[in-house]
């Protein structure tokens, strides 16, 4: 042990007389650790609510869609197969997509859309595990003289007073053109299903009927809006997008554009990452304010010990070992108020995630609970920072013990 390390640690071993300095280093480990533990909590949240929407995003939404530039995919089947031979692709699914009207006895509301392949959609999305009532098969294309299906969002259900079972109305704005003039279309569509994805803009304005239907309803001859796809990583899906984008494009020209899941919410994820770094830094300034009570401390300590201090360079003792004594002792409260931290974050995370014993208005944000992510790297960031501010911290009193004038302090001893 050097005696630099072996001095910094008998100061915490305080005589009766110094007993204030004790109380003060419990202070600023306290605060130390109280910030590391605050940090760590929120940016967790914060990451478990991201989590959460990038989830319920996913749900309705495939990894990456393909669009043609000017109208619809007519031969989307051969283009479908050329995708599905690319690299990381776990699925591919067509789509048809349109804003209507339902409208049931005296509700209205106004939606998307979107006709689905039954057979693939499962390939590119998780709808049918969102599935309350009914089932994804219920969509496939029934007899002639049967009404066509449709799968509806819980909120858009309760605002159309519908269950499974009831008729309701799809009215296009498209229309048809009659000697009277422009006449919206109307058809009739069965419920024979209702989803929740926990998120109340799909819940409220997304409907779903089979592929067939939609091309029937909206006077398509056999193409498609779009093509889901689904690849093997989430976080490479602009990668792979990029693939998919080049091949079309050697093969196709610049027909076609490929978008991925983070393009289409970037407002919302751009939105969320701006959140946790200002929360972030707003919540470092608890470790600064403490670091401030560890500049304090050292003060203080300097101040008490400076005939220690005097006779220490009498013996030989070097500024720089000086001011070694003082850092290190700094550090030591950086280090213990920092795992301190570390160690209740984690048992406040572990027991959020486990009791959920902050509950949250349901109708407002979709979960009962706070959800909790636990990163390491969120765990040695903020580990990281507070050790940096506790060291810069100890630059000040380390740098002014060392400058103290060894005559003036033992002249009167």
């Amino acid at each position: 042990m050097s005696y630099e390390f072996f001095i910094a640690l008998r100061h915490f071993k305080s005589k009766r007389k110094e007993k204030f300095i004790s109380v003060i280093t419990l202070i600023s480990i306290f605060g130390v650790m109280l910030g590391v533990m605050a940090l760590i909590v929120v940016l967790s949240v914060m990451k478990g609510f991201e989590k959460d929407m990038r989830d319920k995003i996913l749900g309705a939404n495939a990894h990456l869609v393909v669009f043609k530039l000017g109208g619809e995919i007519k031969d989307y089947k051969r283009i479908m197969e050329d995708i599905r031979h690319a690299p990381d692709v776990k699925g591919v699914s067509p789509f048809v997509y349109s804003q209507v009207m339902l409208t049931s006895q005296r509700k209205a509301s106004g939606v998307v859309l979107k006709g689905i392949d039954v057979d693939t959609v499962g390939d590119v999305t998780v709808l049918p595990k969102h599935i309350i009532k009914g089932s994804i098969k219920d969509l496939k294309e029934e007899k002639d003289d049967e009404v066509p299906g449709i799968i509806i969002g819980s909120e858009l259900a309760d605002t159309l007073n519908v269950e499974s079972g009831d008729i309701i109305d799809v009215v296009s704005p498209m229309g048809t053109q009659t000697p009277y003039g422009l006449v919206p279309l109307k058809v009739g569509f069965r419920v024979v299903g209702i989803f929740r994805f926990g998120m109340y803009e799909y819940d409220s304005n997304l409907a779903f009927i089979s592929l067939e239907s939609a091309r029937s309803f909206l006077g398509m001859e056999g193409g498609a809006t779009g093509i889901e796809v689904k690849v093997a990583d989430i976080f490479r899906a602009k990668e792979v997008g990029g693939n998919i984008s080049s091949m079309l494009r050697s093969r196709f020209g610049g027909l076609y554009i490929v978008k991925d899941w983070m393009e289409l919410n970037r407002n919302l994820f751009s939105a969320l990452k701006l959140e946790r770094i200002t929360m972030f830094v707003i919540l470092t300034l608890i470790i600064l304010v403490a670091a401030f009570n560890i500049v304090g401390t050292l003060i203080m300590v300097v101040m008490e010990k400076s005939k220690e201090i005097a006779v220490l360079m009498s013996m030989g003792a070097r500024k720089k070992g000086i001011m070694k004594i003082f850092i290190t002792e700094g550090l030591i409260i950086g280090s213990v108020g920092t795992l301190l931290g570390i160690f209740g974050a984690f048992a406040a995370n572990m027991l959020l995630s486990k009791y959920h014993f902050i509950k949250l208005p349901k109708d407002i944000y979709y979960i009962d609970s706070l959800p909790v992510v636990m990163d390491p790297y969120i765990f040695l960031i903020v580990a990281l920072a507070s050790l940096l501010i506790s060291f810069l911290a100890t630059i000040y009193p380390s740098w002014k013990a060392s400058r103290l004038n060894v005559i003036e302090a033992i002249r009167y001893e």
